[in-house]
């Protein structure tokens, strides 16, 4: 076979094999339902928040999380941050909330969120009052931006997930906060505004759209990820993974993915829900979300070293085994789809160019309703998402507008393959640095040392209240 056949065939197994993987997920995502909530007063609650240069949010953050889960302590890790982030928690230390500040300098700092993450891992363990039974601590991290919704802790403390002793973890569905923004960048023009907007939505509609209903179907094969942001874990689950070394999270580029395949092997199994949800900042800027998902791409690929372990593991199932290995596999089936979608566009171009009578014969005698259908269903794998955000989760947008989106995924899309390309010439070159992802709030102008300046948007500080609720909690001083 010449290299245009093989490559023609393996577009169309790849593009079928695709399109039923879609079918199945989409069937989940439909049929999915809200799970009972349960009481989140048998559980201690904690929040871990890694941090560098976040002045811009982190405020904010501890505001929300102030007004909504008062019962909840906060471990805020400073990375060596330049900016005023460290001085904006310690303003609230100071005050009486439940916040501790655990900082990190260099050169130990800035080696990567999953180390920031033990950071704070192994200063709760040295807390007495962070819990005694480890199976009814949970901890929640959250970025510097995340804004849980009000019933999260009641929803993972049902018996579908933390009531469950058998359950690790929980993800809660990630959505964008600033998905509304109608006018991103004051500063730029109408066209820029809008290709902003557009980006911001679509990486909304990805979160609760394709990787939503990935997550659901995943509950059935007993492997679900978890993410970075809105991800709650057992102590006991992290317990019996990092005790020893104080190092639950890896070092892997995706240390979230990396945590869950640690607890799945150690016998845990994690949960997933779209009952709650953690809001975040969309990015406005192309080449800041390719660098995102360059580093979650070569993430995935540094995982591969646990699909040994997964093999041989009697942790998963077959069916498990075989969804993480999809997972692992597609930064490196985006490497042979370039390639396989790419020729075939370059040879029926050059053809095209050189021998038009030909290629005018060929598209009259069959091969145009055949290029259709393969636009058809190259394109429509995606497009059915805009709808389907629409009915499940944004039924105000209009229809027309919801197609548009769904159109525009499958560009959005077309942009993994530059991401797989990148993380690949990465691994090459033997780069694993972490490139934090920037923030799009402005930072705020405020005096971080005394919090009653603070400009809190949630109203003038109590401190007699903040007070009698740490007292009421038991946390002396807090």
């Amino acid at each position: 076979m010449t290299l245009l056949d093989t490559s023609i065939s393996l577009s169309f197994v790849l593009g079928v094999s695709f399109l039923a993987y879609v079918a199945v997920i989409v069937r989940n995502y439909l049929r999915a339902r809200p799970r009972p909530a349960g009481d989140p007063t048998g559980f201690d609650w904690h929040f871990f928040i890694p941090c560098r240069d976040e002045e811009a949010v982190i405020g904010a953050t501890l505001d929300h999380l102030d007004r909504y889960f008062p019962q909840a302590t906060v471990w805020v890790v400073d990375d060596h941050s330049t900016d005023g982030t460290a001085e904006l928690v310690r303003a609230r230390e100071r005050a009486g909330w439940p916040v501790n500040l655990v900082s990190r300098r260099l050169p130990e700092a800035r080696t990567g969120k999953g180390d920031a993450l033990n950071a704070a891992y192994q200063a709760m363990n040295a807390d007495p009052w962070s819990g005694t039974d480890p199976e009814r601590v949970i901890v929640c991290v959250l970025d510097a931006d995340g804004r849980p919704s009000p019933n999260m802790f009641e929803v993972c403390a049902g018996d579908a997930y933390f009531g469950d002793p058998r359950i690790g973890a929980v993800q809660v569905e990630v959505r964008m906060s600033n998905r509304d923004v109608t006018t991103p960048l004051p500063a730029r023009g109408r066209i820029a505004n809008r290709c902003a907007r557009l980006l911001a939505r679509l990486q909304d509609l990805e979160f609760r759209g394709p990787i939503s209903a990935m997550q659901i179907t995943r509950r059935r094969t007993g492997t679900v990820n978890v993410g970075g942001n809105g991800q709650l874990t057992r102590l006991a689950a992290l317990d019996s993974i990092g005790l020893d070394d104080g190092r639950p999270w890896g070092r892997a580029l995706l240390e979230d993915f990396e945590l869950g395949l640690r607890l799945m092997l150690a016998g845990w199994r994690n949960g997933y829900t779209t009952d709650a949800w953690v809001d975040q900042e969309a990015l406005w800027n192309l080449r800041q979300l390719l660098t995102q998902r360059v580093r979650w791409a070569q993430g995935s690929m540094q995982c591969a070293r646990y699909m040994r372990s997964i093999w041989g593991s009697r942790e998963f199932t077959t069916l498990g085994f075989l969804e993480v290995l999809y997972f692992m596999a597609q930064p490196w089936l985006q490497l042979v789809g370039l390639v396989a979608y790419l020729v075939p566009i370059l040879a029926f171009s050059y053809n095209a160019a050189t021998y038009p009578r030909f290629t005018l014969d060929f598209l009259q005698h069959g091969g145009a309703p055949l290029l259709l259908i393969y636009l058809l269903i190259g394109v429509g794998e995606f497009a059915l998402w805009g709808p389907l955000y629409r009915r499940r989760c944004e039924p105000g947008i209009p229809l027309r507008a919801a197609l548009g989106y769904g159109l525009a995924l499958a560009l959005y899309a077309a942009a993994t393959y530059v991401v797989a390309v990148r993380a690949f010439w990465r691994i090459l070159r033997r780069k694993d640095s972490w490139h934090k992802t920037a923030r799009t709030a402005p930072p705020p102008h405020v005096d971080p040392i005394d919090l009653i300046d603070l400009g809190d948007p949630l109203g003038p500080v109590d401190l007699a209240h903040l007070a009698d609720r740490s007292a009421a909690a038991g946390r002396g001083s807090y």
